[in-house]
């Protein structure tokens, strides 16, 4: 069931799509129909630059199963990272 409820996030980061690397600034994260996983909904995370218009957004369509695993490797790999290794700020 699609809930509409849609996650935004500022963020800081790079991306890779069509057109090469690119910064991010923005997430989105929300549970609806996949545009092209072969399941009936998804948890679908976009990582986006709108100042660079649509080319520059990389999407993930995933299972819940594979959205919460991937959650719990962040948080782990986060948690296990000496303080400040991967901050923009050193």
């Amino acid at each position: 069931m699609c809930t509409y409820q849609t996650e935004k996030v500022e963020i800081v980061g790079s991306g890779k799509g069509a057109q090469g690397w690119f910064a991010l600034s923005d997430a989105t994260v929300y549970v609806d129909h996949p545009v092209h996983a072969p399941f009936g909904h998804t948890v679908n995370i976009d990582f986006l630059n709108p100042g660079r218009g649509p080319s520059a957004r990389v999407a993930v369509e995933l299972t819940e199963e594979a959205a919460v695993a991937l959650a719990e490797a962040i948080m782990k790999s986060v948690a296990s990272a000496p303080a400040g290794i991967a901050s923009v700020h050193q």
